[in-house]
């Protein structure tokens, strides 16, 4: 019977839900069409100034914009509604209003009487000044904010696309969390639209108050006069003051429902309503507070001023101001006292015998951080980078064929308060800042405006960037910056730089952990695969080989195959197996794979060559086992570059195309000055793609 019960409350709800809708518009229709009673007008005019109260307060306590998406709609039917009920109200003032100042229901009448004295002289002036503000303030800079809002929003989102992309291919989010991000972005482009077309309608809706009152007042005269019988200044008098009730009970919620429009399109979004920002920005610099009550004295002191208003007021900022830097020293106070409590060394206790468990093992991948950096590590205070750090070792193991090793994190006093270092077993291979409660906006070469900040440089790729505040993060997108938060910058740094040390982290450990997944999958390929084939440390160094240059090691039944049909075939010929050999067969091997990633789809491969003559030295110079001459060396470097840069011009990858025996040896001396540069051999490619060389290296290098 419960879960019944329960049931039809959910089906009562969701049928509310659905006729709300089609009963508003039905009522709004009603209004338009029928005549009410004085009584319903005074119901429905009680509700529209509680629908806009509820606006209001409604986009005080959202956090951001899409918080409030149904805006622009509820902004469509509370005009509609205002509307309805001036068409209601004016055919009640114009059949009845010789009857008394009631005739269209208590509510008109007290905005008629009550809120301007029974003077209809104040009365249109009153509506007049409201109308003013709604039409010329509030309604035209919020309407010019959307408008201006829903351009940039528009701008940025190729930018806010590439950062969630970004953050994907990094493994710092899964593919939900970017679908989420991208309908967000998409929804909030639709918002500012959607306002930029909604504010129109409060400007009209002003218009439409200002024509209906003057057609009312001079319909009602009409009326008095020529039906009724009434004096000149008894019509004027009973018409005008319902007509300016009617106008002031429309106008004062479309004026809040204005007031809701402009604090929709005028925030910044952060995680605090806008009542929060307001006091957590107006009231958090005493010296604002003291000198505001400083001239505030000086005033109330000059003869003939009010002096106890203002001295009174003086005396209560400057109170404020007190208890505002009170509460800060304290914080500081406590702040310090935790930073020295950590800093303390720890009590001394009588030496003992050292044992084994003295012996502190040197992890193989480490991150250390300053003090202000560790509640970006502690859950306890909503820190995410222990989940990043766990989302990135996932994407690394799907990306590049093993589980790398965990991530060892501790704080460390020596560092700078905001500062980390990455450490490869024991040695630091990185170093970066983070500023906890700021944002890095990142240059990626496209910035149109740039913000103001703390210059400083992207830790990950060494591009330039700025840490910006938090209420400058929109303006830095709009601008073409790509942003991101503190946690974001230590992990993509952790993330680049696993990938480009995944060589040394795949320890023998590593590479008999794969084997035995492989077992668990394929028993039989690994079985007499180690030892009695290849051993241990051969398919480690055949791994990392593979691992130096980029190449992803998932396809290890491939490389398990390669290895078995030609390891023993060496051996038996009574010569050294030579991973760099290995390494050779299995490229090969898998050179659909490695010819995929560089050029995806089966288009046509744009790579650069090498000139026949420079070549052919190239290749007695290896065959003869020497180096190469130094201006050789340069000039090839040199021409190498301008190829790259040609290549990157043109859209295209930058691959090096040569002859085998040229491969390995080349791809060795080109790594250390062009990382970016990706060397395959002519054998690595697969017989159905088409090569057309775009650049060439050695037209006189030889």
């Amino acid at each position: 019977m419960n879960a019944i019960f329960s049931l039809l409350r959910t089906d009562g709800a969701n049928h509310a839900r659905l006729v709300a809708g089609p009963l508003l518009i039905v009522m709004v229709l009603a209004m338009m069409v029928l005549p009410l009673p004085p009584f319903a007008l005074d119901l429905f005019f009680t509700f529209n100034i509680a629908l806009a109260i509820m606006v209001l307060l409604v986009a005080m306590f959202t956090t951001k914009p899409l918080d409030f998406a149904a805006f622009p709609s509820v902004l469509l039917f509370a005009t509609l509604l205002r509307l309805s009920l001036n068409i209601a109200s004016t055919r009640v003032i114009l059949l009845h209003g010789n009857t008394g100042s009631d005739a269209a229901g208590r509510v008109i009448e007290a905005f008629g009487h009550f809120l301007v004295g029974g003077n209809y002289t104040v009365g249109i002036i009153v509506f007049i000044i409201l109308v003013i503000i709604n039409f010329m303030v509030i309604t035209k800079g919020a309407g010019r904010i959307a408008e201006v809002g829903a351009r940039f929003t528009l701008d940025a989102m190729p930018g806010k696309q590439m950062a969630i992309d970004a953050d994907l291919n990094a493994g710092l989010i899964g593919e939900e969390e970017a679908r989420r991000r991208r309908r967000e972005v998409g929804e909030e482009a639709e918002f500012y639209g959607s306002m930029d077309g909604a504010s129109k309608f409060v400007r009209g809706d002003a218009v439409a108050g200002l024509l209906i009152m003057a057609i009312t007042i001079i319909g009602g005269l009409l009326v008095g006069l020529l039906q009724h019988g009434m004096s000149l200044s008894d019509a004027g008098r009973t018409y005008t003051l319902l007509t300016i009730g009617d106008g002031l009970v429309s106008q004062i919620p479309a004026l809040v429902i204005s007031t809701a429009a402009g604090v929709i399109v005028s925030r910044v979004a952060t995680d605090q309503d806008i009542g929060g920002q307001m006091a957590s920005q107006l009231f958090s610099n005493p010296t604002v507070m003291y000198i505001t009550a400083a001239v505030l004295g000086l005033i109330g002191i000059i003869p003939n001023m009010p002096h106890v208003a203002f001295l009174t007021l003086a005396a209560s900022v400057a109170g404020v101001g007190y208890l505002i830097q009170q509460r800060q020293e304290r914080a500081a106070a406590a702040e310090q006292e935790l930073a020295a409590a950590e800093a303390a060394p720890a009590p001394t206790t009588a030496a003992t015998e050292a044992t084994w468990d003295d012996v502190a093992l040197v992890d193989p991948l480490g991150l250390e951080v300053g003090y202000r950096l560790i509640p970006l590590v502690d859950n306890a205070q909503q820190g995410d980078l222990l989940q990043r750090i766990r989302s990135l070792r996932k994407k690394f193991a799907q990306d590049v064929g093993f589980l790398p090793p965990v991530v060892h994190i501790r704080d460390n006093l020596e560092l700078k308060p905001n500062e980390y270092r990455i450490l490869l077993s024991g040695v630091e291979v990185g170093r970066g800042e983070a500023m906890p409660g700021q944002w890095l906006a990142i240059d990626p070469g496209g910035v149109i405006d740039p913000v103001e900040g703390t210059p400083t440089t992207d830790p990950a790729f060494g591009l330039p960037a700025v840490w910006i505040q938090e209420e400058n993060r929109d303006r830095a997108q709009m601008a073409g910056y790509t942003v991101v938060d503190p946690s974001t910058v230590a992990a993509t740094h952790l993330n680049h730089l696993m990938h480009r040390h995944s060589a040394e982290l795949l320890g023998r450990q590593e590479v008999q952990q794969l084997l035995d997944r492989i077992a668990t999958e394929a028993p039989k390929l690994v079985e007499d695969f180690v030892p009695k084939t290849v051993s241990l440390t051969t398919l480690q160094k055949v791994l990392q080989g593979l691992l130096q240059e980029d190449v992803p090691i998932r396809d290890m039944r491939t490389i398990i195959d390669v290895l078995a049909e030609h390891v023993p075939r060496m051996s038996a010929n009574g010569g050294t197996v030579e991973p760099a050999e290995l390494v050779a067969l299995v490229r090969q091997a898998l050179g659909r794979a490695i010819t995929q990633a560089l050029f995806p789809g089966q288009g046509e491969m744009r790579v650069i060559g090498l000139d026949v003559n420079l070549e052919r030295v190239l290749l007695q110079a290896v065959n003869a086992g020497g180096a190469l001459e130094p201006g050789l060396a340069d000039t090839l470097l040199q021409q190498a570059d301008a190829a790259v840069q040609a290549q990157e011009q043109a859209g295209d990858p930058p691959v090096l195309m040569v002859q085998p025996p040229l491969r390995a040896s080349l791809a060795r001396f080109l790594r250390l000055h062009l990382p970016h540069l990706a060397v395959l051999s002519s054998a690595e490619i697969p017989d159905d793609r088409t090569i057309r060389v775009t650049a060439m290296i050695g037209g006189n290098a030889a």
